[in-house]
C-alpha cells in the first residue's frame, strides 16, 4: 500500500511539471531558474534533516556519489532536455523522455547484474509505443530538416545521464545512505553547480519582468515537483526496483494530457484513447506480481481440496 501512494504522488506530481514548467519559459533563462528551483530545494531539504537531526557525515567517496547524483539527476539532465526543447515540440521530448523506462532496466542488468523478467520489457515496450500512439499527430508532422535530429539527440543524451543519475540513486540506498541526506548534499552540490554555470554562462540576473504565476511555479516545481517527487522516486527505486519504479515515467504525459484538457482544452482524439490504453496495459504487466497471484490462486486451490 505504501509503494502505491509512493506511485501514485510520483506520477501526480512530476506529471503536473510540465503545466508548471511553461510558467517557467519566458525572460528568464533556463539555467537560473534551476538554479533558484534547487536552491529553494536545497533550503527544504537541510531544514528538514538538520530538524530531524538525521546523521550527515559521510565518507569522500559517498561525497563523490552525491555530487554525481547532483550532475547527473538535478543538473545536467535538467539542462539538456531544456535546450533540446528548442528543437522539439514538448511531446517529442516527452516520447524520447520516456526511454528512460528501457535504459532503466537495461543499466539495472549492466551496473548491478539484476536479472529482469521478460514481462517487465514487454510491459515497457507497451508503455513507449501507447506514448508514441498518444502524441502521433505530432510525430507525423516532423520535418526533420530543421534540427529536430539534434534536438532528438540531444534529448536522448539527457534522458541516458538520468538513467545514470538513478543507478546511484540505488547505490546510494544499497550503501546504506538515507535517502532525504543523499538528497540534501545532493541538491546542495546541485545548487553550487549551477551556481558556477550561471556566472560562467554570463546569464542575466534581471527579475523585473518576472510575473506572480513565474514564482507561484517555481515554488511549485522546488517543493513538490524537486523535494517531495525524487523523494518519493528515489523510495521507490529502493523499494521496487528501477526497472519498475521508472514506468512512473511513461505514466507523466498521461496526467499531462488530463491537465492540458482541463486548463488548455485539449481536445481527445482517437490516438489519445489508444495511447491511454496502451499505457495503462504496459502499467499493469510491468507492476502486477503474477508469480504471488498464481501462488495465491494456487494455494486457495489447495485449501479448496483440502476442505
Amino acid at each position: 500500500m505504501k509503494n502505491a501512494l509512493l506511485y501514485f504522488f510520483t506520477v501526480l506530481i512530476w506529471g503536473s511539471t510540465w503545466l508548471a514548467i511553461e510558467f517557467q519559459l519566458g525572460d528568464v533563462e533556463v539555467q537560473v531558474s534551476l538554479f533558484l528551483r534547487f536552491a529553494i530545494a536545497a533550503a527544504l531539504m537541510w531544514s528538514f534533516v538538520l530538524l530531524k537531526k538525521l546523521p550527515m557525515r559521510f565518507s569522500s567517496r559517498d561525497h563523490g556519489f552525491f555530487a554525481l547524483l547532483a550532475l547527473c539527476n538535478f543538473g545536467a539532465n535538467y539542462l539538456i532536455l531544456y535546450w533540446a526543447q528548442h528543437y522539439l515540440t514538448s511531446a517529442m521530448s516527452s516520447i524520447a523522455f520516456s526511454t528512460l523506462l528501457l535504459m532503466n532496466i537495461v543499466n539495472t542488468r549492466l551496473f548491478f547484474g539484476k536479472p529482469i523478467a521478460k514481462r517487465i520489457y514487454f510491459g515497457a515496450v507497451l508503455g513507449v509505443v501507447g506514448i508514441v500512439i498518444l502524441f502521433w499527430p505530432a510525430i507525423a508532422t516532423l520535418d526533420l530538416s530543421n534540427g529536430i535530429l539534434f534536438g532528438l539527440l540531444l534529448c536522448l543524451g539527457g534522458t541516458l545521464v538520468a538513467s545514470i543519475g538513478n543507478m546511484v540513486s540505488v547505490r546510494n540506498s544499497n550503501a546504506q545512505v538515507g535517502i532525504m541526506q543523499g538528497n540534501a548534499w545532493g541538491m546542495l552540490y546541485s545548487m553550487i553547480g549551477l551556481a558556477v554555470f550561471v556566472l560562467i554562462s554570463g546569464a542575466s540576473l534581471d527579475f523585473s519582468t518576472t510575473t506572480a504565476a513565474y514564482w507561484l511555479s517555481l515554488l511549485y516545481l522546488s517543493t513538490f515537483g524537486t523535494v517531495i517527487a525524487f523523494a518519493c522516486y528515489f523510495v521507490l527505486l529502493r523499494n521496487i526496483g528501477p526497472e519498475k519504479a521508472s514506468y512512473v515515467i511513461v505514466l507523466f504525459p498521461l496526467v499531462a494530457v488530463i491537465l492540458s484538457t482541463l486548463f488548455e482544452g485539449f481536445i481527445w482524439q482517437l490516438n489519445t484513447v489508444y495511447g491511454f490504453i496502451f499505457v495503462l496495459l504496459g502499467n499493469a504487466i510491468v507492476l502486477t506480481p503474477f508469480d504471488k497471484v498464481a501462488n495465491a490462486f494456487k494455494l486457495r486451490k489447495q485449501r479448496r481440496a483440502l476442505a
